[in-house]
């Protein structure tokens, strides 16, 4: 007999990376890089997530601060055009904290489905 929790209950999780024990990368972060990846401008990233611009760039600087490399690169075009574009590492950082998210993610659901689902 299967016998699951009676209470409407869902399981979360949050991760986030330190560096030297300060919080350096995670979800928030994330959501800024994709947002700068998705509009090339810091500032339309900004307003497409609800921050002000001054937010958006000092989480930016915070954590290039701390992980001592750049994430974003501006670039200067035709007619006084900037571009802002994610640096390779911050590309593969912030594919690498998706895609560990995810896997996270489904572990937990899957052990929470163990754990309250009762033989």
């Amino acid at each position: 007999m299967t016998r699951s929790l009676p209470l409407p209950l869902q399981p979360r999780i949050k991760i986030w990376f330190e560096s030297g024990g300060e919080y350096a990368f995670g979800f928030g972060l994330c959501e800024i890089l994709k947002a700068v990846r998705e509009q090339g401008s810091i500032k339309i990233a900004a307003e497409s997530i609800g921050r002000s611009y001054r937010h958006v760039w000092g989480r930016i600087k915070d954590a290039e601060a701390i992980l001592g490399r750049p994430l974003v690169q501006t670039r200067v075009g035709g007619k006084s055009e900037q571009r802002s574009e994610l640096t390779e590492e911050a590309s593969q950082l912030l594919e690498s904290f998706l895609t560990l998210r995810e896997s996270m993610k489904r572990e937990l659901e899957r052990e929470f489905a163990a754990a309250f689902t009762k033989k």
